[in-house]
């Protein structure tokens, strides 16, 4: 999988809102949006000015893609299995992004950023169903079990994920978590209510199908 390799901090000042991509320290005042309202590069302190509604539409699906730490290979990817599913195709591509394996991690608890919970997948720490799972683009499905692997390295890991991230989240509704056990299961698929964040699906829609 390609890695998104931007400072992180720049990323969320582009976007002018808060993607949560460094854990805990995007809680506190030392995350670069509340320090810094202006865009990053040349030219910054002159303001985000006027945007095209084209611009608009497009900072929509860039906002979006950085959230879950996609290129945009990937993305398209992504994009185009949801425009084959029935329903509504922005709806359909919010729902596939929830319910990636590193995702699905994240919302558990057991990494305190997209990020850590990506590299846990890669580095063999995750299992689904009792069965190694290292790529973090794996969708999981309603009854699947997500736990850590036996190895004590896996165990610590995720560990510090849980005590991380339980001061400043919980686990969403669709999913069940036991801490003790460092396992979780997916209890329903989640929906477009379940989505954590604002994000205008139908400006992604359109841009994306141009």
């Amino acid at each position: 999988m390609a890695k998104v390799s931007d400072a992180k901090c720049r990323l969320c000042r582009r976007e002018g809102v808060l993607l949560y991509l460094k854990g805990a320290r995007c809680f506190t005042e030392k995350c670069a949006v509340r320090r810094r309202e202006t865009p990053p590069g040349a030219g910054a302190r002159k303001g985000r000015g006027r945007m095209s509604a084209y611009g608009t539409r497009l900072r929509e699906k860039q906002k979006l893609k950085r959230t879950y730490g996609l290129h945009e290979r990937g993305f398209r990817r992504v994009f185009a299995e949801a425009g084959r599913m029935k329903g509504n195709t922005g709806e359909n591509l919010l729902c596939l992004l929830e319910r990636r394996l590193d995702n699905v991690v994240y919302a558990m608890g057991f990494g305190a950023s997209r990020t850590a919970a990506r590299q846990a997948v890669i580095h063999g720490h995750i299992t689904v169903n009792g069965k190694a799972a290292k790529r973090p683009g794996i969708l999981v499905r309603a009854g699947d079990t997500v736990a850590a692997a036996s190895k004590e390295k896996s165990q610590n890991l995720l560990k510090a994920g849980v005590e991380s991230s339980r001061s400043i989240r919980q686990a969403p509704s669709w999913v069940t978590v036991e801490d003790k056990h460092l396992s979780g299961i997916v209890v329903t698929l989640p929906k477009r209510q379940d989505v954590p964040f604002d994000v205008n699906e139908l400006f992604v829609v359109e841009v994306c199908s141009r």
